[in-house]
C-alpha cells in the first residue's frame, strides 16, 4: 500500500487522494445517457486537456511521449484502484481515442460530420454572443478551438457546472456522431451546447478541436500507441512514471504492441488485452481475425529493371501484373452458421456496401471442403464481361464511376472482377510469417478461377532483364500499370502489415520517366482560370500532410493534365468545399491561392522531377531551409480509396528528392568516367 500511494503521488504531484477525480457527468436527459460501461473511477476530461497543452506546448518527440504515457499511467493508476488492471480498459479506451480523435477502428465507419457552420451556432448560442462576432474572431484568430476559449472567458456564470468526464465527453461524441434523420442537426446541437456549457478553461477548445476532426497539437498515432505499450509495462512493474532511463528495457515490448497491432488494429481489441494479459502474452490472445482489416503490405517504387535484380540478386522473386484498380483485403468466415464476406479498402473502410456483387461472387470461388474462413489480398478492377468478345480490364475511371453507399447488386452497371494475389488467413490460421511461395500455393489450391468473376494476378518467375521487360510490355498492353516484383522464398517473403517493404517492388511505365513514383497529394486551394477556364478554377494548390504535426505543407501548384470535362467536374466537387479562408493547419509559406478547401479531395500526381523551393513548404528542414516541390506536375487520377491523411508525407517527399539526386549523382560520375 505505501509503495501505491508513492507512486500515485509521484503521478498527480502529491494531490491528496480524495480531491484527484471528484467529477460527475453534468445532469443530463435520460434518453442522452450513454449507458454505463465502466467498473473504473471516472475521470476527469481535464486530466486528458492538461496533457494536450503541454504536447502542445512542446515539438521534442520524447517530451511528448512522456508526457503521454504518464497520463495513460495515471488513468491505469486512478481506474483500477482496488480492482484489476482490466476495469481501467475503458477510461484508457476512451482517452486514447481522444488523443488520436477517432471513436471507434476504421473499419466502422462512424465519424462525426460536423461542418464550421454548426459549432460558430453552438459557441454563439452557448456563450450568448452574437454569429457574427463569433465569424469575426474566427476569421481572425484562424482557429475556432481559440475562438471558443475565448468566448467562454467571457461569458457570465452564475455557478461552476460539473466537471466533465472522459468517459461522458467520449459517449457524447459518439451521440453526435450516430444522429441521424429528421432534427439531427438539431439534436447535434443540442449535444455540443450542453457540453461547451460544462466546459472550463482550455476544454473548450479542445472539444471545439475535436469536434473538427483535427487536435493539431502534434500528438501522432504511433506516439499514442507507444505511450500505451509503455504505461501498461511501467504499471505492471509498479514505476511511478515514465523517465528516458527506462526507454531501453522498454523497446521489445513497445515492437511487440507495434507488431501485434498491425495485424490486428483494433485498440478496442488491444487494450483489454494488454491489461489483463501483459505484453509478454499479447500476440497469444490478439492475432489476424477474419472481419478486422489489417492494414496492408505496401511496395517501394523503382525506376529501373536494373535496380530489381540489384534487390534480389541470387533470390528466387516473381513478377505480377500491377492492375489499375482498388485495392481491395476480402474477409470470409463463418457467423451463425453462415459465410459472412466483408470487402475493405486500403485504409480498413468497409466496402462491402459499396461492393454487393463481390460479397455475392466470392463464395462461388471457394473450394469445396477446402475453406471455411480466410483474408485475401486482392485488387478489384473494373471489367468488360465476357461477350461476343473475350473479357477485358477497364481503367480505374470505369471504376471510380461506381456509387460508393447504398448500392444494389441488381443496380451495379460497372462490373468488377476480382484479382487476388496473397492468402493472409486460412481456416484459423494466419500465413503472415509464411513465405508468399507457399501463401500462394494455398491459394491456388483452395481458390479457383471463375468466368468475370475472379481469378489470380497473373504472374512470372523471371531471372533476367529481357524477362522482366517483356513480362512488364505484355501488363502494359493488357490494360495494367506495370509490374509487381516480390520475394518469393526465405525469410525476407514474410508479409509485412503496414509496411512499405523493400522485398515488394512496385514497376509501373510511368516510373521509367519522371520522379520515380506518384504523389497521392490533398487539394486544399485553386486559383481562379483564365481564358478557357474563366468559369472554372483553372489550377490548383496540392499539399502533402505531415501526421506528427497534424498539417498540410504545400508543395505545388498544378494546371496540366485537365480535359474541360475534368474542370468542370472539379469545379462541381470543389465548389460546395470552399471556406473563407485558410485552415490554421494549413502551412502555406508563399502559396498564394484565391480560394482555400476543407480539406477533402486526393488527387495521385506525377512529376517530371523533384526541387528545392523557397514558395512552397513540404519536408522544410529536412533538405534545407528551403521546401521541395514538384516541377512539371501532371494529374493522374482521384484516389476516392485515400482520405487526405493518407497522402504522401513530407519524409517521402524528402526521401524521394534525395533519391532522385543520387541518381543524378550516379548519372554525373558515370559519365566522368566514360569521358
Amino acid at each position: 500500500m505505501a509503495r501505491r500511494q508513492a507512486t500515485l503521488d509521484a503521478l498527480f504531484g502529491g494531490q491528496p487522494e480524495a480531491k484527484r477525480v471528484k467529477t460527475e457527468a453534468p445532469a443530463e436527459k435520460k434518453s442522452d445517457l450513454p449507458p454505463k460501461v465502466s467498473d473504473g473511477v471516472p475521470i476527469a476530461y481535464a486530466v486528458l486537456v492538461d496533457t494536450f497543452t503541454r504536447v502542445e506546448a512542446t515539438t521534442k518527440r520524447l517530451e511528448i511521449l512522456e508526457l503521454v504515457t504518464n497520463v495513460f499511467m495515471r488513468i491505469i493508476y486512478e481506474s483500477s484502484e482496488g480492482k484489476p488492471l482490466v476495469s481501467a480498459r475503458d477510461n484508457l479506451l476512451h482517452a486514447v481515442y481522444l488523443c488520436i480523435n477517432r471513436l471507434c477502428p476504421d473499419y466502422e465507419g462512424l465519424e462525426l460530420g460536423i461542418g464550421e457552420g454548426l459549432l460558430i451556432k453552438a459557441i454563439a448560442q452557448s456563450t450568448g454572443r452574437e454569429v457574427v462576432r463569433i465569424k469575426k474572431d474566427f476569421e481572425s484568430l484562424g482557429d475556432l478551438g481559440l475562438v471558443a476559449r475565448a468566448s467562454k472567458k467571457h461569458q457570465p456564470t452564475m455557478f461552476r457546472a460539473q466537471a466533465l468526464t472522459l468517459s461522458y465527453v467520449f459517449h457524447q461524441l459518439r451521440l453526435i456522431a450516430a444522429a441521424s434523420g429528421a432534427k439531427s442537426q438539431d439534436k447535434k446541437l443540442g449535444i455540443i451546447k450542453r457540453l461547451l456549457a460544462a466546459c472550463s478553461d482550455d476544454e473548450a477548445k479542445y472539444l471545439i478541436r475535436s469536434l473538427e476532426g483535427k487536435l493539431r497539437i502534434g500528438l501522432a498515432e504511433k506516439t499514442v500507441l507507444m505511450a500505451v505499450a509503455q504505461a501498461v509495462m511501467l504499471v505492471m512493474r509498479g514505476e511511478a512514471c515514465y523517465t528516458a532511463e527506462l526507454a531501453p528495457s522498454l523497446e521489445h515490448g513497445i515492437h511487440t504492441v507495434k507488431a501485434v497491432f498491425s495485424e490486428l488494429p483494433s485498440y478496442d481489441v488491444l487494450i483489454p488485452a494488454l491489461l489483463a494479459h501483459g505484453v509478454e502474452h499479447l500476440h497469444e490472445h490478439v492475432t489476424l481475425t477474419p472481419g478486422i482489416p489489417l492494414k496492408p503490405m505496401l511496395a517501394k517504387p523503382t525506376k529501373a529493371i536494373g535496380e530489381v535484380l540489384d534487390r534480389f540478386e541470387a533470390q528466387a522473386f516473381t513478377c505480377e501484373y500491377k492492375y489499375d484498380g482498388e485495392r481491395a483485403q476480402v474477409h470470409g468466415f463463418m457467423e451463425d452458421g453462415q459465410l459472412q464476406v466483408r470487402v475493405f479498402s486500403r485504409n480498413s473502410e468497409d466496402m462491402s456496401v459499396k461492393y454487393p456483387d463481390l460479397v455475392v461472387q466470392i463464395p462461388r470461388c471457394l473450394r469445396e471442403g477446402r475453406v471455411r474462413s480466410f483474408v485475401l489480398d486482392a485488387e478489384a478492377v473494373a471489367w468488360q464481361p465476357r461477350g461476343s468478345e473475350p473479357g477485358r480490364l477497364l481503367p480505374f475511371q470505369e471504376l471510380s464511376r461506381r456509387k460508393r453507399k447504398d448500392v444494389q447488386a441488381d443496380d451495379v452497371r460497372v462490373a468488377v472482377k476480382v484479382f487476388a494475389f496473397d492468402l493472409l488467413y486460412l481456416n484459423g490460421a494466419s500465413l503472415l510469417q509464411e513465405a508468399l511461395a507457399r501463401r500462394r500455393s494455398l491459394l491456388w489450391e483452395c481458390f479457383a478461377p471463375v468466368e468475370d468473376e475472379f481469378d489470380f494476378a497473373t504472374s512470372k518467375d523471371c531471372t533476367t532483364t529481357e524477362e522482366i521487360q517483356a513480362f512488364l510490355d505484355e501488363s502494359v498492353a493488357h490494360g495494367c500499370e506495370g509490374l509487381m516484383v516480390k520475394m518469393l522464398t526465405g525469410g525476407d517473403a514474410t508479409y509485412e502489415p503496414s509496411r512499405r517493404s523493400i522485398n515488394w517492388l512496385k514497376l509501373k511505365k510511368d516510373y521509367l520517366s519522371g520522379t520515380g513514383d506518384s504523389l497521392d497529394l490533398t487539394v486544399i486551394g485553386a486559383y481562379y482560370g483564365r481564358g478557357k477556364r474563366t468559369n472554372v478554377y483553372g489550377a490548383f494548390l496540392l499539399a502533402c500532410y505531415d501526421e506528427d504535426s497534424e498539417t498540410y505543407q504545400s508543395v505545388c501548384k498544378i494546371g496540366t493534365g485537365f480535359s474541360e470535362a475534368d474542370l468542370d467536374a472539379h469545379y462541381t466537387t470543389l465548389k460546395a468545399l470552399e471556406i473563407s479562408a485558410a485552415k490554421s493547419y494549413y502551412d502555406l509559406g508563399e502559396a498564394k491561392p484565391d480560394v482555400f478547401f476543407e480539406p477533402r479531395i486526393v488527387w495521385e500526381v506525377l512529376a517530371a522531377d523533384l526541387s528545392l523551393s523557397p514558395v512552397y513548404t513540404a519536408a522544410r528542414g529536412a533538405i534545407d531551409a528551403r521546401g521541395v516541390s514538384l516541377r512539371f506536375p501532371r494529374f493522374v487520377r482521384i484516389r476516392d480509396d485515400k482520405t487526405p491523411d493518407m497522402s504522401t508525407t513530407p519524409e517521402q517527399v524528402a526521401s524521394m528528392y534525395r533519391a532522385q539526386v543520387a541518381t543524378s549523382a550516379r548519372i554525373d560520375d558515370d559519365a566522368d568516367e566514360f569521358w
